[in-house]
């Protein structure tokens, strides 16, 4: 069958994108009529129509070349020819996507039913990710900017929610207003890119934006004229104007939106704070949905990004910032989900960095890899967590391996994905990108380029060593968690209070708990092998059968000389002789090295010897840069949020002593006394009058006789 004769149905994609709605409402509206099983049985099965739909569909796509499906469904308005609707466009990237979200979201839904099993806000719980995992769908499958900004925007509100999702705890309230404020910092700027996408285009529709984009390469808006001169920037007045191009404008717009969702440097600070929200809601914000939402859409929008080398080299920047100066943060943080929230902030910048030398694929299949170790480290975390009563301080660890058998093996499984161990997903994926960086830092040249080879290539001992310096402290050696009982009686960091409460011997956690553990293990073992072939370089799964590329739509608009994807192919013969070939690169002794270096220090000498290091006097003062994050979270708490505080404060003063003090009340006294002395003249007392006419008369006369003469 040609793509021509195999088509998908809307009525398919209807109900993948309806399934987890229909099954939010239920638990979220009717909770008491359905009970705890109700609210999870409904949600669960809606979840899972949705994933196996759209693993049909990735099959379509894939094995039986249907063709890619682009419709609108329902118009909301038109104006001219201007017209906002809801409407799909599912090619091959799409429905990777929707198979990663509604997998990772399936097992968060099986994984809770475990976790969340005493909490009060049980089926409320259920509504809220089952809502998550529609917006997300409903951003990933849009095919106009006006539903993605809904699919963005949907997804914003339900993680403000899932993060602030134990209210009465003033920490989960400060952590959801910052995530919901700093990503509107960045939807700012993508609202004014959509805008401009409107204006230059007169469309929402991606196929004709898309259709158009090459105009957008001689297009140039006038800045300023002048100006520099003027303002007294420069003693040279600037005779000619200042030309930006409009590329550029509209997707560095696009990008600061990706910025906020993605947490990129400056916009990151939400992210780790989002931890505050219960475990399967951090494994499903950092593995699967809205932190990938912004790599997506760059990818979605590379016809666009292609028209402007200098929003890419924007986006290389930030991204390699982010990979590297967020990983060093990592070492010092002694909360296990913190670690791993910082993990996923350089794993972002390394798909960030891919998106900046033109690597989409090699981006889009690091999400993609990096979604099931991610959530299989998150969901680890979390089986510890429970274990320990909501013990997360990894000093109050240690020696668990012996009592949680499947939690060990699956993290480490998780942890060597991550840091790049070859034939482990993590590998395929992150040595392309870091292939593709070289390839662009030697082609494309300038300092930009070799930053961000450098800064991603650091990045790799930065994430070895903080990965295995969180499998040593939970796993290996003392068992401190008696001590912690020993000590204080009462745990330091909660999850949630549940109500467990005395010593106990730690133990595996339920099946519910540890079957989502398994399944994520195995693709964070195999995925990468079988897929880098056909996803990024054309070829079978062994390298040999050369057929269209996974991502077409994404790469066959590329500029051959900043093919970087298309370079690194020339090295691709399978992937065990790519593994191989990985053995030798210096990615993989950096990553042998942070290894090492965690093992000398955690393993063969003891937990204090770090301990000792952090209050040297040489790394002190570093020490507490890291554990200070650069100042970022006081420059955005204490210097915009404090500054809009203290701005709204001397408005409130003005207002107080300004506009009511003098010009409203001072008005008011003025009349007052006006009205008192005019009162005074009108006492209805006939000799007052008689003697005010006697004075008229006499300042009369006075001035006649200064006029006669």
């Amino acid at each position: 069958m040609t793509g021509l004769e195999i088509s998908i149905s809307k009525q398919v994609l209807l109900a993948i994108v309806l399934a987890p709605l229909l099954g939010s409402i239920v638990a979220g509206l009717f909770g008491r009529q359905v009970g705890r099983a109700g609210a999870h049985w409904v949600t669960i099965i809606g979840v899972a129509v949705s994933c196996a739909l759209s693993c049909w569909v990735l099959y379509q796509l894939v094995g039986q070349g249907a063709a890619p499906f682009n419709q609108n469904l329902y118009t909301f308005f038109q104006v001219g020819s201007l017209e906002a609707h809801i409407g799909f466009m599912v090619d091959n990237l799409t429905a990777m996507m929707m198979v990663v979200v509604t997998f990772v979201s399936l097992l968060v839904h099986i994984y809770t039913v475990g976790y969340m099993a005493d909490d009060p806000g049980y089926q409320r719980f259920f509504s809220y990710i089952s809502l998550f995992t529609f917006s997300m769908l409903m951003l990933v499958m849009s095919n106009n900017f006006l539903q993605l900004f809904f699919g963005w925007e949907a997804v914003g509100l339900v993680s403000y929610l899932l993060i602030g999702f134990w209210f009465k705890r003033p920490s989960a309230i400060f952590a959801n207003m910052k995530a919901f404020l700093v990503n509107r910092v960045g939807d700012f700027g993508f609202l004014l890119g959509i805008a401009a996408v409107l204006g230059m285009f007169g469309t929402f529709d991606y196929a004709t934006v898309f259709a158009n984009a090459p105009l957008l390469a001689d297009k140039a808006v006038q800045v300023w004229s002048g100006a520099v001169g003027a303002f007294g920037i420069s003693w040279q007045v600037v005779d000619q104007p200042v030309v930006w191009s409009v590329a550029s404008i509209i997707c560095i717009c696009l990008f600061i939106g990706a910025m906020g969702k993605s947490a990129q440097v400056p916009l990151h600070v939400w992210l780790p704070d989002s931890m505050e929200g219960p475990t399967p809601i951090s494994a499903l914000i950092h593995a699967a949905t809205m932190v990938t939402a912004g790599i997506f859409m760059v990818a979605r929008m590379s016809p666009l990004f292609e028209m402007s080398q200098t929003a890419l080299a924007f986006v290389l920047f930030i991204g390699a910032t982010t990979a590297f100066f967020t990983g060093l943060i990592g070492i010092v943080q002694n909360d296990i989900k913190r670690v791993i929230a910082y993990s996923t902030l350089s794993q972002l910048g390394y798909m960030t960095v891919a998106l900046g030398v033109s690597a989409y694929s090699a981006a889009v299949f690091h999400l993609m890899t990096h979604a099931f170790f991610k959530a299989l480290l998150f969901l680890g975390a979390g089986s510890v967590i429970i274990a320990l009563h909501h013990e997360q301080d990894m000093r109050r660890m240690g020696g668990l391996r012996k009592y949680m058998p499947i939690t060990f093996v699956t993290m480490w499984i998780g942890t060597l994905a991550l840091v790049g161990t070859p034939f482990f997903s993590g590998f395929y994926s992150k040595d392309t990108i870091i292939e593709a960086a070289a390839h662009h830092a030697h082609e494309v040249g300038g300092w930009v380029a070799t930053y961000g080879y450098w800064a991603v290539l650091g990045g790799v001992f930065v994430t070895s060593f903080y990965s295995f310096r969180l499998l040593y402290l939970t796993f290996h050696g003392r068992e401190r968690f008696r001590d912690a009982h020993a000590t204080d009686g009462h745990h330091a960091h909660h999850d949630h209070a549940h109500g467990h409460g005395g010593v106990h011997e730690p133990h595996e956690s339920p099946w519910v708990v540890t079957i989502p553990l398994i399944l994520l293990a195995i693709p964070s073992v195999l995925i990468g092998f079988f897929t880098i072939g056909p996803m990024l370089f054309g070829t079978s799964w062994d390298g040999h059968d050369t057929r269209l590329p996974f991502f077409l739509g994404v790469i066959d608009f590329l500029d051959p000389a900043r093919d970087t994807v298309g370079q690194v192919a020339a090295k691709f013969h399978g992937p065990v002789a790519f593994a191989l070939h990985g053995l030798k690169t210096p990615a993989f002794w950096l990553a042998f090295a942070g290894f090492a270096a965690a093992t000398v220090l955690y393993i063969w000498l003891s937990p204090e010897w770090p301990a000792r290091l952090r209050n040297s006097r040489v790394a002190a003062p570093l020490v507490r840069i890291l554990e200070n994050k650069y100042g970022m979270d006081t420059l955005w708490v204490g210097g915009f949020a404090g500054g809009g505080l203290a701005l709204g404060d001397l408005s409130n003063a003005f207002d107080r002593k300004v506009i009511d003090g003098v010009a409203v009340n001072g008005t008011a006294r003025l009349v007052d006394l006006a009205a008192n002395l005019l009162r005074r003249t009108q006492s209805g007392l006939l000799y007052h009058y008689a003697f005010a006419m006697i004075l008229g008369l006499i300042a009369l006369l006075a001035v006649l006789m200064r006029f006669w003469q």
